[in-house]
């Protein structure tokens, strides 16, 4: 199947600017908010989040960024990086927050599994939530999100590649098949939500 593309750069920002007011209107307002991006995508949508929040209330909201690796039962003990290396820095406490992990795609569930097991090692928040850009289904753990930009039904065989202006020099979302060794976009496929 070639590729297809989901989600143009106008879509996307329409569907980070829903996600954003739904954060405001689910918490009554901003106070006590941090977001909190997962590497690598979920950092910059994070960050445009925020943004946006701040243009319609006026309030700056802290944005942190979280490292996963880990805490991630989805790859050998030999592919982690040495914990000095993690990229965690999240600019305030998290206990007693509200915290919002953002990240780009909800598949399995696994990385969501590991980002709250390291978010309770930084702190107590008062409730942890979750944003997606996309929820392409095939969850292997009761995880659900608070918070979907757009859910796209996908078959496992199919691969769906955030692209960000960020990271990536365009805004897009892309569909396409996942064959063994496979290269979508001039990149390996990637079997779970935010193995980049």
């Amino acid at each position: 199947m070639p590729e297809k593309i989901l989600l143009t750069s106008r879509e996307i920002g329409r569907a980070l600017a829903r996600i954003a007011h739904e954060i405001v209107e689910r918490n009554k307002g901003v106070e006590g908010i941090v977001l909190v991006g997962m590497r690598t995508r979920g950092v910059p949508l994070a960050e445009r989040i925020a943004e946006i929040v701040e243009g319609f209330e006026g309030i700056s909201i802290p944005v942190g960024t979280l490292d996963i690796n880990l805490y991630r039962d989805d790859i050998s003990p030999s592919e982690l990086k040495p914990a000095n290396q993690s990229r965690t820095d999240i600019p305030t406490s998290i206990s007693d927050s509200r915290v919002i992990l953002v990240d780009d795609v909800l598949y399995t569930g696994r990385s969501i599994r590991a980002a709250m097991d390291a978010l309770i090692d930084l702190g107590r928040p008062r409730s942890i939530q979750l944003a997606v850009l996309i929820d392409r289904g095939h969850r292997e753990l009761p995880i659900r999100a608070d918070y979907v930009g757009k859910n796209i039904p996908s078959s496992k065989d199919e691969e769906i590649q955030v692209q960000l202006v960020e990271i990536d020099g365009v805004d897009k979302v892309v569909i396409g098949s996942l064959a063994k060794g496979e290269l979508i976009g001039g990149r390996k496929g990637r079997h779970h939500e935010s193995s980049k």
